[in-house]
């Protein structure tokens, strides 16, 4: 991609996704992702209602009277990006390929945390970790985050997400949000994302194509695995060959569900024809219940 090909696509991407985080993220990732811990503010009075655990016993037995603690939000967040790059991610054919979809959420995500003036960083990972930008705060940070998005080239077909989520678990020394983006093609990952989990706050985005679910009948098809680049013929007007491979599908895909659930992290599946606007609202309604 040209230089300034590059640089009109990204701003072109700086307006719209701004503007989306702006309107629709800024209040749902603020209230998602907490912060690191809670520090100390003042002591009021107790009223009616209050939590007793919050009372402060040494201002209480000095005064006579029940106070409470009163404590603030440490507001600044490390989030990081791991976005997967990988053959497979290339795939799309009822829409925006995978890895188109992948950059604009993370482009959404790095906007919502400037706006919230957390720190960012990627990792971008195929079969190997291929590009890592620190978390930094700031505009152009987040701009050089975009452009990496959208210019640089997977250098092979597998995925390697033990490897990927292992190099985040060296870069990072202290506790922060990671969100994963891949789909989840890979193996022997598993002990991996609970490990994280540990560690991190971890959320999967699981990035998908419907002709990965659903085959149309075209007759016989030349299929060819993104992943591994065998080859190997379909006969897609078969109604058993066609529900045999929605069947693989969903297993794959439930198995990456229970990956998540087994490991205490989130994880939401997004369709790349489909907006990922509402999915990504859920997610951070559902975390801002849980953190209630």
């Amino acid at each position: 991609m040209e230089i300034s090909e590059l640089i009109k696509k990204v701003r072109k991407i700086e307006i719209r996704i701004r503007r989306l985080s702006r309107q629709l993220f800024v209040g749902g990732y603020h209230s998602a992702f907490k912060g690191r811990g809670m520090s100390f503010s003042e002591v009021r009075q107790y009223q009616f209602g209050d939590d007793v655990r919050a009372i402060d016993w040494n201002v209480t037995a000095r005064t006579g009277e029940a106070y409470i603690k009163i404590f603030e939000e440490e507001r600044e967040q490390t989030l990081l990006l791991l976005a997967d790059l990988s053959g497979s991610t290339f795939f799309g054919a009822q829409g925006p390929d995978k890895r188109e979809l992948i950059a604009e959420i993370c482009a959404v995500l790095a906007f919502s945390a400037e706006a919230n003036n957390d720190k960012v960083g990627l990792l971008l990972f195929a079969d190997k970790p291929l590009l890592y930008i620190p978390p930094k705060k700031g505009r152009q940070h987040v701009l050089r985050i975009v452009r990496e998005l959208l210019q640089t080239e997977g250098e092979g077909l597998g995925t390697d997400l033990a490897g990927a989520l292992r190099f985040a678990r060296n870069v990072l020394k202290q506790r922060s949000v990671c969100v994963l983006l891949s789909d989840f093609q890979a193996a022997d990952y598993e002990k991996s994302i609970a490990v994280m989990a540990r560690r991190h706050e971890l959320i999967g985005i699981h990035c998908w194509d419907a002709l990965e679910r659903d085959l149309p009948d075209l007759g016989p098809i030349r299929w060819r695995d993104a992943e591994s680049g065998a080859e190997h013929w379909i006969d897609s007007s078969d109604p058993a060959q066609r529900r045999r491979y929605r069947e693989i599908f969903d297993q794959r895909q439930a198995r990456t569900a229970q990956n998540f659930r087994k490991s205490g992290a989130d994880l939401v599946s997004i369709r790349s024809d489909q907006p990922y606007a509402p999915h990504l609202l859920q997610l951070f309604e559902r975390r801002s219940s849980h953190a209630i």
